[in-house]
């Protein structure tokens, strides 16, 4: 990665570095992102294409990184007829715009005999050493995030590291891991939960999986799709029904699952616990195991969590997590929650103390505008605006994204004690604050960009 990366990436095995001043790490880290940029300009085509129309040849200051940011809309800027026409060669040919490795021919993923849909088609890409792992895109097209090898595994890695450190509690495979919420089967959760799993369970303990059928990558475009086919009156009855007929044996899942889970738990109440899930889920749970007549003076005493995401638009009552802590009997102590996005492969694990989410020294933070175009402001004390993030742990894509959130990042130590950056905990997405119009300024031209590569 280079010498200045490396420095940075190599806290992940030290303990984190959360604690390093900024000040102290501002130039490293820049020397780092121009590493990275001489190493990718002419590997990773929508790179090259970003840095040309910026005339950007070297970064010596954060300022210049900003014109060499993807918006996070790169990684769904494919024409949506590749997916619903099943072109994987011409998705191929996209996936190569934002990697720098070049991807597998489409005729070697295929000497096997036709792909058979978006889940066989990513994992003949794994078989291939490409790792991609796609957003649930329940609300619209998915997000396809390319990695590599070396991604996984410093993702576990990182999982491990930053879930200790939040909790407080060490990785000592002394506790049975309950999984009460489902996740997505792509390729980063789960180099994430076998490492949090290895690091925390108990040696020969199965962990404990939320029991409902697999969210893939396909159930979840599939039922996207359908519902934009019936919204369009192009759904024909037959695939109507059989729509109907997959929701109505999910949510029938969906309901068993708590009641399942909700044993399970009661069952191990007296083991060392680490209960990890979405907060809708997870009060689902609590809620079954409190009907059942049990609640947090029945669990072991030092249960850990692992809190993943937000509401997702979920309806809960104002003490849901309280409500959460009591019953599995977790102390605020014991409690891990993180802020990431897909788009990088980093978290900020928030602290107990001052209740932010704190940065590790490979992971640099710049605050730009809302047309993400300009950083907002010096990076000094505290400052607001559009997240964007470089993160130097990335192999597999570039580092450098701009979110769609908009935050307050301090450069001043918080109130734990841990001095380097940390995140306020009020992150809102500009898509909620301008209902549902949020505008990166490059966005456009990327699109442009990929169109006429693909």
């Amino acid at each position: 990665m280079g010498a200045a990366a490396d420095s940075l990436t190599a806290h992940v095995d030290r303990g984190g570095g959360y604690d390093i001043p900024h000040a102290q790490i501002r130039d490293i880290q820049i020397a780092a992102i121009a590493e990275r940029f001489a190493e990718r300009r002419q590997r990773i085509r929508l790179l090259a294409h970003r840095a040309d129309e910026a005339g950007i040849t070297d970064v010596r200051e954060l300022a210049e990184a900003v014109p060499l940011l993807f918006p996070h809309t790169a990684y769904k800027s494919y024409p949506e007829s590749f997916l619903s026409e099943q072109r994987w060669d011409r998705l191929g040919k996209w996936l190569g715009t934002v990697s720098p490795y070049p991807i597998a021919p489409h005729a070697e993923l295929t000497k096997h005999g036709p792909i058979a849909g978006i889940d066989d088609w990513i994992e003949r890409l794994e078989a291939a050493g490409h790792y991609v792992s796609c957003s649930s895109g329940t609300t619209g097209k998915s997000a396809m995030l390319i990695g590599s090898a070396a991604d996984m595994d410093f993702a576990g890695r990182e999982a491990v590291l930053a879930c200790a450190w939040g909790a407080n509690v060490a990785p000592a495979q002394d506790r049975l891991v309950f999984g009460l919420a489902p996740i997505a089967q792509v390729p980063r959760n789960h180099a994430v939960g076998s490492a949090l799993k290895e690091a925390f369970s108990l040696p020969g303990r199965e962990r404990f999986s939320y029991p409902v059928p697999p969210i893939t990558i396909g159930s979840i475009t599939g039922m996207v799709a359908m519902r934009r086919k019936i919204a369009d009156a192009t759904a024909s009855p037959a695939e109507i029904a059989e729509y109907e007929a997959v929701s109505a044996a999910r949510a029938a899942a969906m309901d068993a699952a708590v009641g399942i889970s909700a044993r399970a738990v009661i069952e191990a109440r007296h083991e060392k616990l680490y209960v990890s899930g979405m907060w809708a889920a997870l009060y689902q749970v609590a809620a079954a195991v409190r009907a059942l007549g049990y609640s947090g003076a029945d669990f072991h005493p030092e249960n850990t969590c692992y809190i993943g995401g937000g509401l997702k638009g979920a309806q809960l009552p104002p003490d849901y997590r309280s409500f959460v802590f009591e019953t599995f009997n977790i102390a605020p102590g014991r409690v891990y929650q993180m802020y990431g996005m897909q788009e990088i492969i980093s978290s900020m694990p928030r602290c107990q103390k001052g209740g932010r989410y704190h940065l590790p020294p490979w992971l640099v933070p710049l605050v730009l505008n809302e047309a993400g175009d300009a950083l907002a402001g010096p990076h000094r004390g505290e400052i607001e605006g559009r997240a964007a993030f470089f993160d130097l742990a990335l192999d597999g894509r570039w580092g450098g994204v701009i979110s769609g959130d908009k935050v307050a990042i301090s450069f001043d130590p918080c109130a734990c004690g841990t001095a380097g950056p940390s995140v306020r905990d009020d992150i809102a997405r500009y898509s909620e604050l301008t209902a549902g119009d949020d505008k990166i300024a490059c966005s456009g031209t990327v699109d442009a960009y990929v169109r006429g590569v693909v």
